[in-house]
């Protein structure tokens, strides 16, 4: 018979964090103590759960299965107290920029409160999705080509991406075309390690621009108005439509990668609940 039921809630608030020692900060216990309990119960299951690297530690396959055997069990639990406690127990954290909350996501919310009045829903703003910004959520609305390793990957709104840039920068453009105009621009990018320009770039046809070429902003919305204010050129979507139709943006090329847009993306630490479903089903079917 299993006996340490105590160390696999250990386990399942310890597999929030990348390391122990953040854990064991959070948790108010010594990185030892935690390390040593993590070791009792790899032992007296007969499975490995933690794989320590570099840069702390990484579940494995089979601590992956435990993390969601556990979650769904002890969701299940708190949903029982709660009810026994007369509280509303579906909640739900997603994580999603600021760009996409207010421009598509904050006008659509009132109706899914409306039809879901038992669930309590938190957005989470994001601004880089690290890692780290994963821990937090229970589902993240994230902006690129869906390639990602660091969670489960559903396509939800495809959004083909382009190049703007404000007048001045569509005036050059106009007179030197967009592959005689490029070199001459900074391209904004979300984060360093983006490969958005060099796929538009190939897609366009275009020879790759130099690093010093290259500011990053990573906050979509400070994008955005930096391109308004000339530091730059940026690749954007139809969620800048406002901009375009009052002429503060300019689409600068017909050019546009066609796989890019946004996903729903699930923390392979957090098991499926009927609300995360819920949820997915609900923006899936809005307009």
């Amino acid at each position: 018979m299993f006996h340490h039921h105590d160390l696999l809630r250990l386990f399942v608030e310890t597999a929030r964090y990348p390391s122990f020692s953040e854990a064991a900060e959070a948790l108010n216990m010594t990185k030892g103590a935690i390390s040593y309990q993590v070791k009792t119960l790899e032992a007296d299951l007969g499975m490995v759960l933690f794989r320590r690297t570099s840069r702390g530690v990484r579940l494995t396959g089979e601590g992956l299965k435990l993390l969601a055997a556990c979650q769904s069990r002890y969701e299940e639990i708190e949903a029982e107290l709660n009810a026994l406690k007369g509280v509303s127990s579906q909640t739900l954290t997603v994580g999603v920029s600021t760009y996409f909350a207010a421009r598509w996501l904050s006008p659509r919310l009132m109706s899914f409160m409306q039809e879901h009045q038992d669930v309590q829903l938190r957005i989470q703003p994001m601004v880089q999705f690290s890692e780290r910004e994963m821990q937090d959520v229970d589902l993240a609305i994230k902006w690129g080509n869906g390639e990602w390793d660091d969670g489960v990957v559903t396509p939800f709104m495809p959004m083909p991406t382009f190049p703007v840039g404000n007048s001045d920068a569509a005036r050059l453009v106009e007179a030197l075309g967009i592959k005689g105009a490029i070199s001459h621009f900074t391209l904004l990018r979300d984060r360093d390690d983006s490969n958005a320009w060099s796929d538009w770039l190939n897609t366009a046809g275009l020879k790759q621009q130099s690093r010093r070429d290259v500011l990053i902003v990573p906050d979509p919305n400070v994008r955005v108005q930096a391109v308004i204010d000339g530091q730059g050129i940026a690749l954007m979507d139809d969620l800048v439509d406002n901009e375009l139709q009052s002429g503060k943006l300019v689409r600068l090329s017909d050019a546009e990668l066609s796989d890019y847009g946004y996903f729903l993306v699930r923390p392979r630490r957090v098991a499926q609940t009927v609300t995360a479903q819920i949820f997915s089903d609900w923006l899936q079917n809005q307009p």
